[in-house]
C-alpha cells in the first residue's frame, strides 16, 4: 500500500480522533488489559477481524516503523513515538496508560502538525518539486 499524505493525514487525525474519545479505554470484552495502541483502532486495516486478512507489510503505519523492525509479527509496535527512542513497545513494558496515551497523542498532533505544513508548503509552491 502506498498512502499519500492526505490519506495518512486523515488517518493520522482519525487515530486522534479515536484516542481522544476514549477509544483505548478498557474494553468489556477484555478487562483485564488495557487495549493495544494501533492494533485495536479502526485505522489498524484488521480492526475487529481476528482472521487478520491483511498484512502488516501493507498498513499505513508501515511508513514510521523503522525498515529494521518492518519483518517484526506486530510491527506497530515499534512505531518510535518520541526522540529519545520510546516506542509503543516499551511503553508497554514500563508506561501506566495514562502516560501511554500521552505520549501516542503528542506523537500524533506531532506528526499531524508536520504533515499540515508539508501539505500547505506543497500548495503554496507546487511546481518547487519538479525543481
Amino acid at each position: 500500500m502506498v498512502a499519500n499524505r492526505q490519506t495518512v493525514l486523515r488517518t493520522l487525525q482519525a487515530e486522534l480522533n479515536f484516542l481522544d474519545r476514549g477509544g483505548y479505554g478498557r474494553s468489556t470484552r477484555t478487562p483485564w488489559r488495557s487495549p493495544y495502541i494501533f492494533e485495536e483502532s479502526p485505522s489498524c486495516p484488521n480492526f475487529g477481524n481476528p482472521a487478520r486478512p491483511h498484512e502488516c507489510k501493507d498498513c499505513w503505519l508501515m511508513l514510521f516503523v523503522p525498515a529494521e523492525l518492518r519483518e517484526e509479527q506486530v510491527p506497530c509496535r515499534f512505531v518510535q513515538l518520541t526522540s529519545e527512542g520510546v516506542t509503543v513497545d516499551s511503553l508497554y513494558r514500563y508506561a501506566t496508560q495514562p502516560e501511554t496515551e500521552e505520549a501516542l497523542r503528542k506523537w500524533l498532533r506531532h506528526r499531524i502538525q508536520e504533515l499540515q505544513d508539508e501539505l500547505s508548503e506543497a500548495a503554496r509552491f507546487p511546481f518547487a518539486a519538479n525543481g
